[in-house]
């Protein structure tokens, strides 16, 4: 049996899903598959709040409505949880937390016999504690239990037709600000704009990281020529100024998830 079979196999078996769905590959490739094994018995739904970009929740809506998917837009409450603007290292958590206690109320409102999200097997190689979270309420992740990892995602997903195949990661605007900086809007507002500005330059594979009066910008290494190279180094000079960074540096490294870790790293070597 293929990976596919075998999720589409698993799916069938819940008879009825709630799927949480960022608009990312992994929700979107879940999603697709319980649209396929369940047909109507399917309900995606959408958290919006400032930690996640308005792009993104377009293009989540654009999927669904292409595919004629039930799709919930729901306002998320994190901005309201101290445990999460404080920024600790288990912000994930306090926020996971929350969100599958709403999917879960979701779900028996509607008759919905599984909440389900899109973790998959290499989300267990970082520090995740939103995993653990989603784990302790019951949301469940049928990547995960039939072993997928993300290469094994975008190749069913690009197979599926699906046009997240070859989208970068995603991951909510929270993780650019470093551990003990607290979240605000204001904040979140400014690491959106100026990735949106960048995108809007071409760039594919980006971060920018909200260090106070500096702004970090991380780019995958074929694209950093692009960000050096004259005008769109002065344009994004000029952006990033107006949008409220007095100094913009670009990253020696190129993109990589979960940098902000690093620091958790060092003090468990210590």
């Amino acid at each position: 049996m293929t990976k596919k079979a075998r999720l589409i196999a698993e799916l069938k078996r819940m008879r009825s899903v709630l799927v949480a769905f960022s608009g990312g590959v992994d929700s979107a490739l879940l999603l697709a598959a319980a649209h396929e094994a369940l047909g109507e018995n399917v309900l995606a739904v959408t958290a919006v709040s400032p930690i996640h970009p308005l792009r993104e929740r377009a293009d989540a809506a654009a999927f669904t409505k292409e595919r004629g998917i039930p799709h919930l837009l729901i306002p998320s409450d994190e901005m309201n949880l101290p445990e999460f603007v404080v920024n600790n290292p288990d912000r994930c958590y306090h926020c996971k937390k929350a969100l599958c206690k709403t999917l879960n109320e979701l779900a028996r409102e509607n008759g919905i016999h599984h909440a389900v999200h899109g973790a998959n097997v290499d989300d267990l190689d970082d520090f995740r504690p939103g995993l653990r979270a989603a784990m302790e309420e019951g949301v469940e992740a049928p990547l995960m239990d039939n072993r997928l990892n993300k290469t094994g995602i975008r190749r069913l997903a690009k197979a599926m037709g699906l046009p997240q195949w070859d989208r970068p990661s995603m991951a909510c605007l929270a993780s650019r600000l470093p551990y003990g900086s607290a979240v605000t809007k204001e904040k979140l507002k400014m690491i959106e704009t100026a990735e949106a500005f960048l995108a809007d330059k071409g760039l594919k594979t980006l971060r920018v990281r909200h260090h106070g009066e500096l702004a970090r910008i991380e780019v995958g290494d074929s694209e950093r020529e692009l960000v050096l190279k004259d005008p769109v180094r002065k344009d994004i000079i000029r952006k990033f100024r107006r949008i409220g960074f007095d100094h913009i540096a670009l990253d020696l490294e190129e993109f990589a998830s979960g940098k902000m870790n690093r620091s958790l790293n060092r003090e468990g070597d210590q």
